[in-house]
């Protein structure tokens, strides 16, 4: 047991161990990265190291603080056990009064974006005020153990004017405490908080890595993991969680929406696809966004490079050779734009029917040559 088992990014496991070693540990810290990269992983490993009664600079997952911290590493259990505790149809004010925290150790706690109910989960969970309100009363416990640790995974999803109460713990930070932030992108989170963590980027691990993942861990045939290791992005929970048959079925789907787009007509049936996405399916849509980014970068190396690009989607390349011969520079530079404002809106809760709508609407008006 140990850091030892971390996958990918030894320069910050490094990092992490010398301050650990030398008592100089931050008092925040920000992780971005792809989500599946192992952020939280590691959030929960430095947990564990923080608080180990046998090393100072590792974890030895045998004592009873690695043991406890270790079961935040499955956080569901723990989110369902708290939606229960407080009730399936929760008010407002109940949402806040009882915020949902995951706790398994007096000194860790994880806080993750509230979905408010079991049954039917709100559609874009939140880190709400009465989770910080929480964090910013425990803070300034002294810990039982060594140090207490705060991970809130999922920052970006905080309101920035709630962002304000957390930006006070920052400014006044205590002594025994460190908070670790986890998000996709420094940017996601406001400028006076990027500025009072220490930031680490998680960079995507290589596809043969991944690979090696896989093989220790699914039985997946070797072909099968070839192709998740390439569908992850470099990211192991990724690719662990994987389902192949559904991922080449949606990504069909998105093709089609692209390709229908070019052709500029048939919005009807376009726009009975885009419902069935963001209604019928049970994938983030946040998720469809970058399947949507991977397909038009590889259209993009396509029609500029053919005979020598790595696809991000293999498994499509004669469909994306057959839409790469007819799409031109400007249709790509506006399917960029256009998905890019489509997350950017994504904070303001818009609807993403009508999203996708537009952006098949207004690629269609950027024609293909004949």
């Amino acid at each position: 047991m140990g850091f030892g088992e971390f996958r990918g990014n030894q320069r910050i496991v490094k990092a992490l161990r010398s301050m650990l070693a030398g008592e100089r540990v931050p008092h925040a810290m920000l992780f971005t990265g792809p989500r599946g990269i192992g952020k939280y992983t590691l959030a929960q490993m430095f947990a564990q190291a923080a608080n180990c009664e046998k090393s100072k600079d590792d974890f030895c997952g045998e004592c009873e603080a690695c043991r406890r911290i270790a079961l935040l590493a499955e956080p569901q259990p723990l989110i369902e056990q708290g939606l229960m505790e407080r009730g399936e149809s929760p008010d407002a004010a109940t949402v806040e009064r009882i915020p949902l925290l995951l706790q398994t150790h007096p000194d860790v706690w994880a806080i993750v974006p509230d979905p408010v109910r079991l049954a039917s989960p709100v559609a874009r969970p939140m880190i709400r005020m009465g989770q910080l309100r929480a964090v910013q009363r425990a803070a300034y416990f002294r810990p039982m153990a060594r140090r207490r640790v705060f991970v809130l995974d999922g920052a970006e999803t905080m309101r920035w004017d709630y962002a304000n109460i957390f930006l006070k713990i920052l400014e006044e930070p205590p002594e025994s405490a460190t908070l670790i932030l986890i998000a996709p992108s420094a940017d996601n989170l406001l400028p006076t908080i990027q500025s009072r963590c220490l930031q680490f980027y998680f960079a995507p691990l290589p596809v043969e890595e991944v690979e090696s993942f896989l093989k220790e861990r699914t039985k997946l045939r070797p072909a099968e993991r070839k192709l998740a290791a390439q569908l992850s992005g470099g990211s192991p929970g990724a690719a662990l969680a994987l389902d192949l048959a559904e991922s080449v079925r949606l990504r069909r789907s998105l093709l089609r929406i692209l390709e229908r787009s070019m052709e500029g007509k048939s919005y009807g049936e376009v726009f009975a696809q885009t419902a069935q996405l963001t209604k019928g399916e049970g994938v983030a849509f946040e998720n469809l966004l970058e399947m949507f980014y991977s397909l038009v970068t590889d259209l993009l190396e396509l029609s500029q490079n053919p005979s020598n690009c790595a696809l991000r989607n293999p498994d499509l390349r004669q469909e994306l050779e057959r839409l790469g011969d007819r799409a031109r520079l400007d249709w790509f530079r506006e399917a960029v734009q256009r998905l890019d404002e489509l997350h950017s809106r994504l904070r303001r809760n818009i609807n993403r029917g009508l999203g996708l709508d537009a952006l098949a609407v207004t690629l269609g008006r950027r024609r293909t040559t004949d």
